[in-house]
């Protein structure tokens, strides 16, 4: 079975993505913010000489088309109240359909909120896992609340086979 990392403060997620995971050891998989986790833990693996097939990053982290202001929002709100802001960001992942139940963790922390809202895909870094034999998928949903699937859709397809899922959410749901 592929491995598999978490968005930001969920745990056990993968089932929502069970139509898509590649089923091989030597897939790595990422949802949202962890998909920024697979593509580091994919990196890694490649320094160390071992095998890896496919990455696949589902509704991956991609805040590098907002303003400053709206990822300061984002942090003022979380320290605000943190279960408010969690509450409200999985409602809006799930937007417009009905809410799933997914678990949440206690592990992420405000700078982990901040790395993500932060992050900034590289270009070369992509290519350099393509060059090493990775394919590289991205699947997107275009009704995504949380990130900017059309600028993800524009930056992913130089280098990844991009599936964009016209009526998805940010978990990939279409009802």
């Amino acid at each position: 079975m592929a491995q598999f990392f978490s968005g930001f403060s969920l745990k056990d997620e993968a089932y929502l993505f069970q139509p898509y995971i590649k089923n091989s050891e030597y897939a790595v998989c990422g949802f949202s913010y962890g998909a920024i986790k697979a593509f580091e833990a994919v990196q890694q693996s490649l320094k160390e000489s071992k095998r890896v097939d496919t990455l696949q990053l589902f509704s991956p982290a991609f805040f590098q088309t907002k303003d400053e202001k709206f990822k300061r929002l984002q942090l003022m709100s979380y320290k605000k109240n943190k279960e408010v802001y969690l509450q409200n960001f999985l409602d809006s992942c799930f937007a417009p359909y009905e809410k799933k139940i997914v678990k949440t963790n206690d592990t992420d922390t405000i700078d982990d909120l901040q790395t993500l809202l932060e992050y900034e895909w590289d270009l070369e870094s992509l290519q350099k896992i393509v060059d090493a034999g990775v394919v590289i998928e991205v699947y997107l949903g275009f009704e995504d609340k949380i990130i900017d699937p059309h600028g993800a859709y524009q930056f992913f397809r130089q280098v990844a086979n991009v599936t964009s899922i016209k009526r998805a959410n940010h978990f990939l749901q279409m009802n």
